[in-house]
């Protein structure tokens, strides 16, 4: 199966696209699927992310058919 992968706001711009798919793997953490699909780059310090909906800190696993979205930083006063 595959995990789909969803980019928000400026990330949305900077990937050139607003989704994409991951194959799963057992083990397969949200800073794996950002360095699968930004060419191995680490996972920029302030990105958000959110695991079927619920936003999630750190670097958790992630289950076969589940759905990482990731939020560019917010700010706001």
């Amino acid at each position: 199966m595959a995990v789909k992968v969803k980019f928000f706001a400026s990330l949305r711009e900077e990937f050139g696209r607003a989704d994409d798919s991951v194959d799963y793997a057992p083990g397969l953490t949200v800073a794996d699927i950002w360095c699968a699909l930004s060419a191995g780059d680490a996972m920029p310090e302030g990105v958000l992310a959110a695991v079927n909906m619920e936003h999630v800190k750190g670097n958790p696993q992630i289950n076969d058919g589940d759905e990482v979205a990731f939020f560019p930083p917010v700010t706001g006063g």
